[in-house]
């Protein structure tokens, strides 16, 4: 019986460790649109230190995308949500890897770009419709008004990367007209919240266009997404 002891009291410890991850998991499953949010700032914070490897952008891509397709699932559970992820996502995971082996393929950047500019929008209005869904603001939807902004951000950017593919020197920058992605990632940022900090110059047409349309959502998204979360909250308040 002295031998079985260590064994039960190891069994002992393991159970409630065992029992605190369960709770942890439980935590985030309940908060999808942070796992979103978290992926996409990541993403955004370890892309210059990743950007060389190919094994590195392929990773941070990957993960991207399995995170915007599972939050978009856990928020709105319908058989719609699940074959639009299955039929734009899928194939956007797959160009993903591609692209961080081919980054300089042209066919493979614009196939790209038209698979993940649809799906990153069809993720932002699933994210609304639930942000949209009743009265009630909960911390989830909080940090889901900050992810679907994220999201709307990477649309962009993946809409300016098929810009330039389609219509070349698009834009200029002290690096010349060709853009790396997260260049033109940064430009979306810029854009969509209207600071207008950046160096990267929409000149052509093209891009000057969809960077117009890019401002006007941003102001839209604050006057009316951010808006109603601040006026239900001073309501909820009262």
């Amino acid at each position: 019986m002295n031998l079985a002891q260590p064994g039960v009291a190891v069994a002992h410890i393991a159970v409630p460790r065992l029992h605190e991850v369960k709770r942890r998991l439980d935590q985030l499953v309940a908060h999808p649109s942070a796992m979103l949010l978290a992926a996409q700032l990541i993403q955004v914070l370890a892309w210059p230190f990743l950007e060389p490897s190919v094994v590195g952008r392929t990773f941070l891509g990957v993960i991207g995308m399995l995170a915007v397709g599972s939050a978009v699932l856990a928020v709105r559970r319908t058989p719609l949500v699940s074959r639009v992820v299955l039929w734009l996502g899928a194939p956007a995971m797959v160009l993903t890897l591609l692209e961080a082996v081919f980054p300089d393929t042209d066919p493979i950047v614009l196939a790209s770009g038209l698979l993940h500019v649809p799906f990153y929008l069809y993720v932002s209005y699933a994210m609304l419709r639930y942000l949209f869904h009743d009265d009630e603001v909960t911390t989830d939807e909080y940090i889901a008004t900050a992810a679907a902004f994220t999201v709307v951000a990477w649309a962009f950017a993946y809409a300016l990367s098929a810009v330039q593919v389609v219509w070349p020197d698009s834009f200029s920058s002290p690096a010349g007209s060709d853009q790396a992605w997260f260049e033109l990632l940064y430009l979306s940022f810029s854009t969509l919240t209207s600071v207008g900090l950046s160096d990267i110059v929409a000149v052509g047409s093209h891009a000057r266009s969809v960077v117009m349309l890019e401002m006007m959502v941003g102001v839209f998204y604050i006057a009316m997404v951010v808006s109603r979360m601040v006026g239900m909250t001073m309501m909820r308040r009262r």
